[in-house]
């Protein structure tokens, strides 16, 4: 009998380790490449999953993000909303100087959807000014120095 109960908590942790070891684990930070199409210039852009981070006149929000485990075949990919805020900082701190009272325009939503930093060129954000891309996604520190389950 008990070694009918160990052989059956034995193939309880092999189906409990197979499930967990399969699940994409959930990062805490997307990484981003933009391009300033006007400037040429390069910025990467970190955007911590649930928070908001503006690139020039666009905010990025990643509603999440994921990284396959070492041990499949590489793919990041990341739920993205992207909107056109119409306007900087800089234009903002510049109409704080001025007397003029300007309307607010709400954003503008350019992209929702996934991105994949395997095809970059699948699912782009389109606009005339910017380009931005998803490259990596940080994980959690206490996910990555866990080493993997075995089981004896």
């Amino acid at each position: 009998m008990g070694s009918m109960r160990s052989g059956a908590l034995g193939v309880a942790l092999l189906v409990a380790s197979s499930v967990t070891g399969n699940a994409e684990p959930v990062g805490e930070t997307a990484i981003f490449t933009g391009l300033d199409k006007i400037t040429a210039r390069i910025t990467r852009l970190e955007v911590p999953v649930g928070e908001r981070v503006q690139f020039g006149t666009l905010e990025i929000l990643a509603d999440s993000c994921n990284k396959r485990p070492p041990t499949e075949t590489p793919e990041t990919t990341a739920f993205v909303e992207v909107f056109d805020v119409g306007k900087t900082l800089a234009h903002e701190l510049a109409e704080k100087d001025t007397t003029e009272p300007s309307l607010p325009r709400p954003p503008e939503r350019l992209f929702s959807g996934w991105m994949f930093a395997s095809s970059p060129g699948l699912n782009a954000v389109e606009h005339p000014v910017y380009d931005v891309w998803l490259i990596d996604c940080k994980m959690s520190a206490a996910e990555t120095s866990l080493p993997p389950a075995s089981i004896e």
